[in-house]
């Protein structure tokens, strides 16, 4: 230790989880902005000058920074100002609407009205809510309600007649525009939402940027200080990719970002291969990381694109938003561009249709480095592990949709097809990067019911899907940190604590890994955040 510099700063007295190979170890040193050196406290005490900030981590448990590998950070920011009627804000349908009812109150008429994150199966109704129901509580004003898929949309007759749709209008590929006795029940899916987002309000550049603030200070406050951003370009189109350079020169760039840009129709990649924005350029704050293409939707919704049909609907196996060619076209032009590919494939019709276009890519240019990745990967067959293995696609999935849609999977797909769902502990046994996600503002970005359901299986009403693929807490840090990089290309620069890498470090309020799941649940919070060496987020003011 004596050739060593004085650390900077010094969390030590506590429990620090290095990485699932390096174990544990009592105090962690941090200079320059990188780790310096772990040990036992005593090992360390060498290190603290009279510049060095310590942490007494009072037998808390500190990890390396959680990675969110698939969010949606710019959306989940704008979404912030959206109407709240997740299950946990609006449990019945009357609370919903009495929402929408109370903005329109409030905003002048013609003006638009945004919420997010109901769920049917969670509603008393069991069921969507009709256009003429929104229509009942904001009759003056256009409304979209998005489901918390995110794949499905109900308008109102406002927002309908905005966007150009009637019982008339074209079904198009890959999507739905509902109707019931040939009236439009307002319940747009996939594509079939096109119509709508182009008459959305355009956020300026500004909202842009303060999302982007807005949300990484929530990811911050959750020990969360890497993400990938899985679709820029979704909302605002090339002027995302902008924004985020904007929010990193004017300091309003709170966390690490992976820019996943969207390809496939609509997409931003020809602009951003045009201008040398392919995958690997940027910085450690912000860098270009694969292309999303969008193969299908969500099981809880119905839409994901499945070889069997659901249950009870005969005539349902989902919706596949690409032919096979076109599939097959996409994956070979972004793989001889250089880019990494993220495909959102749920069901395991949808995840066949990719790994197929993985493969003839990679057959027809071979690169062994480039981890193509299937994002989600819900509903896969042993074979399709084993072709994955073989290629190298790795799944970012997200164990959470366990914890909040593994009761609707029961429901619309059977006890042994949940089951199967999102198998975490075979996928690491496997030898594949299997990193955990939040999908934010699918779910919550808040980690603990993500950890929580990799540890027990269960969903929040206690219904267990899948015990064996149960992780241990050590399996678990592992997938929201190292795994996390890895399958974003970082684990050279973050992702464990080990001297030479990013000192990004979450310091949680208790010991998680002698913690029953349930106090991991509902009963742990993030006490301080740092990256680069500096703290960014101390919830007690402890720090100061």
């Amino acid at each position: 230790m004596a050739a060593l510099p004085k650390a900077d700063t010094i969390l030590t007295n506590g429990r620090v989880f290095c990485g699932l190979e390096e174990g544990m170890a009592e105090a962690v040193a941090l200079w320059a902005g990188k780790v310096l050196a772990t040990g036992t406290a005593a090992e360390l005490a060498p290190l603290i000058g009279p510049g060095t900030r310590v942490v007494d981590l009072r037998g808390r448990l500190a990890t390396p920074g959680l990675y969110d590998a698939h969010m949606h950070l710019l959306p989940y920011g704008l979404g912030m100002l959206d109407i709240d009627v997740t299950p946990a804000a609006a449990r019945t349908l009357d609370a919903l609407l009495g929402k929408i009812r109370e903005r329109a109150r409030a905003l002048p008429p013609g003006r638009w009205i945004l919420a997010r994150g109901y769920d049917q199966f969670e509603l008393d109704v069991k069921r969507h809510p009709f256009r003429e129901e929104l229509d009942a509580v904001a009759p003056d004003h256009p409304v979209s309600l998005v489901r918390a898929c995110g794949h499905v949309t109900i308008a109102n007759s406002m927002a309908l007649r905005l966007a150009g749709i009637d019982e008339s209008t074209p079904v198009p590929q890959g999507g739905a525009i509902e109707q019931q006795n040939g009236r439009l029940t307002g319940l747009l899916a996939e594509t079939g939402r096109d119509r709508l987002k182009a008459v959305l309000p355009n956020p300026t550049d500004e909202d842009l940027v303060a999302a982007i603030k807005r949300a990484g200070e929530a990811c911050l406050s959750y020990g969360i200080t890497s993400v990938m951003d899985a679709g820029v370009g979704m909302r605002a189109g090339y002027r995302e990719v902008a924004a985020y350079r904007n929010a990193q020169r004017s300091g309003r760039l709170p966390v690490r970002v992976n820019l996943c840009l969207l390809g496939g129709p609509g997409g931003i990649v020809e602009q951003a291969f045009a201008d040398g924005v392919i995958t690997g350029t940027g910085d450690d704050m912000v860098r270009v990381g694969p292309v999303k293409i969008f193969t299908d939707g969500s099981a809880g919704g119905r839409t994901a694109a499945m070889s069997q049909p659901y249950l009870g609907e005969p005539e349902t196996v989902g919706l596949s938003l690409l032919t096979d060619p076109e599939m097959d076209a996409f994956v070979a032009d972004y793989h001889a561009k250089g880019y990494q590919l993220a495909v959102h494939a749920i069901g395991d019709a949808a995840i066949e249709q990719t790994l197929n276009a993985f493969e003839k890519a990679l057959v027809a240019m071979p690169d062994p480095a480039r981890r193509h990745r299937i994002e989600h990967c819900g509903f896969n067959s042993p074979a399709q592990i084993d072709r994955m293995v073989r290629l190298g696609v790795e799944p970012v999935p997200q164990p959470v949709f366990i914890y909040d849609f593994g009761d609707l999977y029961v429901s619309v797909l059977g006890e042994k097809r949940a089951a199967a769902s999102y198998p975490m502990k075979t996928w690491l046994d496997r030898g594949l990067a299997a990193a955990a996600s939040s999908d934010a503002p699918v779910c919550d970005i808040d980690p603990f019911p993500n950890l929580y359901t990799m540890l027990t299986r269960k969903t929040s009403r206690g219904t267990v899907i899948g015990g064996p693929e149960r992780l241990s807490i050590a399996e678990a840090l592992h997938a929201y940190t190292a795994l996390g990089a890895y399958v974003n290309k970082a684990e050279g620069h973050r992702g464990r604590l080990v001297p030479g890498l990013a000192a990004d470090i979450a310091v949680f309020s208790r010991d998680m890994t002698s913690a029953v799941p349930e106090e991991i649940l509902s009963d742990t919070r993030c006490d301080l955040a740092i990256r680069g060496g500096a703290i960014v987020y101390d919830r007690g003011g402890e720090a100061a």
